[in-house]
């Protein structure tokens, strides 16, 4: 009987490890904020890699696009493809997305473009500048600029 007893203690206290474990281990994953307003492609290109590589790694990205950089954002716009893979700055926010990168525009772009939420990809919002603040005032969160 009382090894019975020992059996059960050791099994949870293991269970406890492991769920002790696995929750520390969400609340370090890393969180990344992409703030774009450059019009050049390449600049464009380079932030997309490094947010793209930045998911690979498990971080979860969050992305906002203003100015020229919001134009990624609509459906209508067509994007050069840079070397060497041959992908535009366009496909790359895409192949964010689909990572599950949460994608904005600033709450200025479709106002001051003549332009709705309908023009946006889908899946793409309008950013709430209260979220915005709180990301940027948390010290967890990496704000990479371009």
């Amino acid at each position: 009987m009382k090894d019975g007893f020992f059996r059960i203690g050791i099994l949870l206290t293991a269970l406890v490890l492991l769920f002790c474990a696995t929750a520390a281990s969400a609340d370090d994953k890393q969180s990344l904020l992409l703030i774009l307003t450059s019009g050049d492609t390449q600049t464009q290109g380079m932030a997309l890699v490094l947010s793209n590589e930045a998911q690979r790694q498990e971080a979860e990205v969050r992305v906002l696009l203003c100015s020229e950089a919001g134009k990624l954002a609509l459906k209508e716009h067509e994007a050069p493809t840079l070397k060497p893979r041959d992908v535009s700055p366009k496909q790359m926010l895409e192949n964010l997305m689909r990572g599950g990168a949460k994608v904005e525009v600033c709450a200025l772009f479709l106002p001051n473009l003549g332009k709705a939420q309908e023009d946006l990809l889908e899946g793409v919002g309008a950013a709430k500048p209260p979220e915005i603040t709180k990301l940027l005032l948390d010290k967890k969160v990496r704000l990479l600029n371009f």
